[in-house]
């Protein structure tokens, strides 16, 4: 589809009713392509053993799944989304949507451990769904007084749709693998994510970037070269621990070529990632808080879930639970995310922007914090989950939208797309962190060979309370959003 006509009088009633019409639609779209990402999200993780029988292989190998698609979430989400604002990001979405369909389908296909892992890997192009999407919506408001507002809101409906479609793939794919062949079983989300493509084709209109003449593949290749060494040396650490000296060597080289890389972007006319936007006022304590935040969101879940598992009878700690109160305990999560989600825009419209970027974020922190003394009775966990659930669905619907308001029309992408970048390196080195805090005696790997000390989980929480401390120190730096000057509150 062509170009968009342009909204030459936002305030003209017609124009405005069309422009509303319009954004509508494309957030209808979006939404399909969130309730995809969430089927993927939730539906594999019940049925992983099922998975590793049905491939023959052990269940600790299941490790190396997540471990190869969070490398590839790493390698490809800055890249993608600063192709967004050069070509389009329709096409970056498309591109994209069309990659996670193929990983899907060769889950389905795959005979053996190694095409899985391929598979798996190749699926992770997903992950820079979120943030384009939030970056079409900003740009399709653009020159609207209600901005701001207006995108929150829909990154609200975005990311309510996603948390709500995790607890349906997991419960669909929990109630199928006893009376369904794996291979049928692994073609839903396949088919749902091939269904979504054609729909993101039909239904959103092309947005012409700012071109491709001078690409920086210098300034790309020393990205994905410093990305993926930092990956693997924290991989190792978490496989070996903290003695590994190919670990550390990995981590050295990979913060040397970082640091090439910032040097040798800041001196480009035209960076592939302009470094110098990083470090604008309405940027790092974004970027900040998402490195900080993903040390919770997405280092956190495993330990949870084997702490509710341990029994309190032969550890003297745990909750002693089935599997069934932890798929209510990550139910409820859920729930708590979607409601954070939802409600952020309501709140932000009250208190502004920022004191509710702080708010969210000491929700996090006390939730975490809470499970330092309450940690023995199911009531307790519940109650820890949903105010950290709260805070975490807020900032995941939050940040990208405020990485989006600090950003030049040009970089939306780009700010959008860092933001689950850096995301998703906090939670691989939370995950490092953690893995090393709980291996005393394999609770990570195999629960059911023995229990980490209660001192483990301990620092498990603490480094998430404080993390969501210091992200609440850091959002309090932000500009004032201008879009609290000029929306009226009623």
């Amino acid at each position: 589809m062509g170009r968009p006509e342009p909204i030459t009088d936002p305030g003209r009633p017609g124009v405005a009713r069309l422009a509303a019409e319009r954004l509508v639609r494309i957030v209808g779209f979006l939404v399909c392509v969130e309730i995809a990402s969430g089927i993927l999200q939730g539906y594999y993780t019940p049925i992983w053993t099922d998975i590793a029988g049905h491939l023959g292989m052990s269940d600790a190998d299941v490790n190396w799944f997540e471990a190869a698609q969070l490398i590839v979430a790493t390698l490809v989400v800055p890249p993608l989304a600063r192709l967004g604002d050069m070509v389009g990001h329709k096409r970056v979405l498309v591109a994209s949507t069309a990659v996670t369909a193929l990983g899907s389908w060769v889950l389905v296909l795959a005979p053996n451990f190694a095409t899985f892992l391929i598979g798996f890997a190749v699926q992770g192009a997903y992950i820079v769904w979120l943030p384009i999407e939030i970056a079409i919506v900003y740009r399709r408001t653009a020159g609207r007084p209600r901005q701001g507002t207006l995108t929150r809101y829909a990154a609200a409906v975005l990311v309510g749709a996603l948390e709500l479609a995790v607890i349906i793939g997991a419960l669909t794919s929990g109630a199928l693998v006893e009376s369904v062949s794996m291979p049928v079983i692994l073609a839903l989300p396949a088919t749902a994510v091939t269904l979504v493509l054609v729909l993101v084709i039909a239904g959103i209109e092309h947005v012409p970037g700012a071109g491709l003449s001078n690409p920086d593949l210098p300034g790309l290749g020393l990205l994905i070269v410093a990305l993926g060494l930092v990956m693997a040396g924290l991989i190792v650490i978490r496989l070996q621990g903290l003695a590994s000296v190919p670990a550390w060597v990995l981590l050295a080289l990979g913060i040397g070529v970082l640091a090439a890389f910032v040097r040798f972007e800041a001196a480009r006319e035209r960076p592939f990632i302009d470094v110098r936007l990083l470090a604008l006022p309405g940027q790092w304590p974004v970027q900040l808080t998402a490195f900080l935040f993903g040390m919770s969101v997405l280092g956190a879940q495993i330990p949870l879930s084997t702490f509710a598992r341990t029994d309190p009878a032969v550890a003297g700690y745990g909750l002693g639970a089935g599997a069934s109160f932890v798929s209510t305990l990550i139910g409820v999560y859920v729930i708590s995310l979607a409601a954070g989600a939802f409600t952020f825009p309501v709140v932000a419209r009250v208190l502004g922007t920022r004191r509710a970027h702080v708010l969210y974020c000491l929700l996090v922190a006390a939730g975490y914090a809470l499970w330092l003394p309450f940690h023995a009775t199911t009531q307790q966990a519940l109650t820890n989950m949903v105010i950290a659930g709260l805070g975490s669905g807020a900032l995941v619907a939050a940040l990208p939208v405020a990485a989006a308001a600090g950003a030049p029309p040009a970089a939306t992408g780009l700010a959008t797309g860092m933001t689950n970048a850096t995301k998703t390196v906090g939670g691989a080195i939370a995950s490092s962190i953690f893995a090393i805090a709980l291996s005393a005696t394999g609770s990570i790997d195999d629960p059911a060979a023995g229990h980490a000390s209660l001192s483990g989980y301990l620092t498990v929480w603490s480094v998430c309370a404080v993390a969501a401390l210091l992200a609440a120190l850091a959002l309090a730096r932000l500009p004032v959003d201008r879009g609290e000057v000029v929306e009226p509150a009623g």
